[in-house]
């Protein structure tokens, strides 16, 4: 099944196991995957004033968009790096896992924004938490926004 709860716990597996491997020295991430990493960072700017997600005082359009511009901007960082995105939901993250881990856990829940999208402009609201969990997933504390603090140089 290819659920958002599927999208979203692959999502973080894929994370969390990149995390380790880099944290545990096992990946040392090389010049080009630094230098995407800040373009990630710099392209997804949620533009939100400092507010904390969920940003339930913006529009459903503005929220979706935020979340399904990952999606693009992964898109384009797998390609500039030569890394294949690959489905998440419902596979464990492979052992050792590095930056096509990483992309692919974040695509998954940014591609879930486009998904979402799709579905708003036929008239159909997303279900409010599932947003909310992607915003919480994408932006904040602790999140893919601060992902460049996840690494050791």
């Amino acid at each position: 099944m290819d659920t958002f709860a599927d999208r979203f716990d692959g999502g973080w597996m894929r994370w969390e196991a990149a995390i380790e491997e880099a944290q545990e020295g096992h990946w040392v991430r090389d010049a080009v995957e630094r230098q995407v990493i800040e373009d990630i960072g710099a392209a997804t700017n949620p533009l939100c004033g400092g507010r904390m997600a969920p940003f339930t005082k913006d529009s459903w359009h503005v929220r979706i968009g935020r979340i399904a511009n990952w999606a693009a901007v992964l898109r384009l960082a797998a390609r500039s790096g030569g890394w294949v995105l690959q489905p998440v939901a419902g596979r464990r993250p492979p052992h050792p896992a590095g930056m096509a881990e990483l992309l692919s856990g974040i695509y998954a829940v940014g591609e879930q924004g486009e998904i979402c999208m799709r579905q708003l402009l036929t008239g159909e609201l997303p279900p409010a938490d599932e947003i909310a969990r992607a915003e919480g997933f994408l932006t904040g504390p602790g999140s893919m926004e601060d992902l460049e603090l996840f690494f050791y140089n």
